[in-house]
């Protein structure tokens, strides 16, 4: 009996690295290297540097560093190399879907989920939710723990949130994000009252001083800006809607706090008292409202509303209920 030879053993398929190139503009050499390239290549900054730091950007072969300035007109290539493996387990976990196309999805996330997996909370996270949803087509994102995702929301809050199912989906959102082009509209029950009707919160912030799981207005912190209004007002207690210019971390809470009126439920940043107590308040009442931006493929403009959950309409009634009374 003829035997049929054994079949040569096939290569495995690895992921390859990735070459960008592009055309440094006239503006460009003003910026330190590695900020224009963040713009003009659409990755985050801090890839870049990292990139740069093992020399894979480089002009007609010679290595660019972080500080350098670009001439005009040069002709920059990043060879990107492949993404780490995933660090997220998919988890059949329920999401609540607002829009989802080839190239993205948004979700309106419930309080207690958070985005990626951490330490003592290895599972549960949006990610993993995404993974199981999206049978594995995400973006890489900003790490191998963080597939798909553009942007964060604190555990406790609620509301609307970006992924990207691809690469170039997540590089354009990110630099939206990052560009300040996309608009992020919250709402929030406050204790007290601001000062006016409206106004905008500005304080630059940083890493707390002596609590680092908290963040505080910093005189050498980050750039930060809330715009405000008050939507109603009870005694002890008002309803705010917010929007963001930039999105650092904790930022409406921290300007909340700063202002004298934390946003009520949050026992980080001084929103519990006897009101919020006796109300059963059992997380910072904060609900990403609104988001819109670009469609990074089609170029549409898309625009999502997701309603407050059903604690901000049981606060609303014991509000009105106390004032009656």
């Amino acid at each position: 009996m003829a035997r049929h030879p054994k079949k040569p053993p096939q290569p495995t398929s690895l992921p390859q690295e990735r070459i960008w190139t592009g055309t440094t503009l006239p503006q460009d050499i003003y910026d330190r290297a590695d900020a224009a390239l963040a713009r003009l290549s659409g990755e985050s900054r801090s890839n870049i540097q990292k990139w740069m730091k093992l020399d894979l950007v480089t002009i007609a072969g010679k290595p660019v560093g972080t500080r350098d300035q670009l001439p005009a007109d040069s002709i920059i290539t990043i060879r990107i190399p492949p993404s780490a493996p995933r660090d997220v387990t998919a988890e059949d976990l329920p999401l609540n879907i607002v829009h989802e196309d080839a190239d993205l999805i948004v979700l309106n996330k419930a309080a207690g989920m958070h985005i990626h997996p951490g330490a003592g909370r290895p599972t549960g996270s949006l990610a993993a939710a995404l993974l199981h949803h999206c049978q594995g087509h995400l973006a890489h994102g900003s790490g191998p723990d963080r597939p798909g995702i553009v942007h964060r929301l604190d555990r406790e809050t609620t509301g609307l949130l970006v992924a990207a199912k691809n690469d170039a989906a997540h590089r354009e959102l990110s630099r939206q994000f990052r560009d300040r082009e996309t608009e992020k509209t919250y709402l929030a029950f406050v204790v007290g009252r601001p000062r006016g009707n409206a106004g905008t919160w500005e304080g630059s912030i940083g890493r707390h001083p002596v609590a680092r799981q908290r963040m505080a207005i910093r005189t050498r912190g980050r750039t930060a800006k809330t715009d405000w209004k008050v939507v109603s007002s009870w005694p002890g207690a008002s309803l705010l809607e917010l929007n963001l210019h930039t999105g650092r971390t904790h930022q409406i809470r921290v300007h909340a706090a700063a202002a004298g009126c934390p946003v009520a439920g949050d026992d980080v940043y001084g929103g519990v008292n006897s009101l919020t107590r006796v109300a059963k308040i059992s997380r910072q009442l904060l609900h990403a409202h609104r988001l819109a931006f670009t469609h990074p493929r089609t170029g549409e403009q898309l625009s999502f509303i997701a309603p407050p959950p059903a604690d901000f309409a049981a606060f609303q009634s014991y509000l009105d209920e106390r004032r009656t009374a």
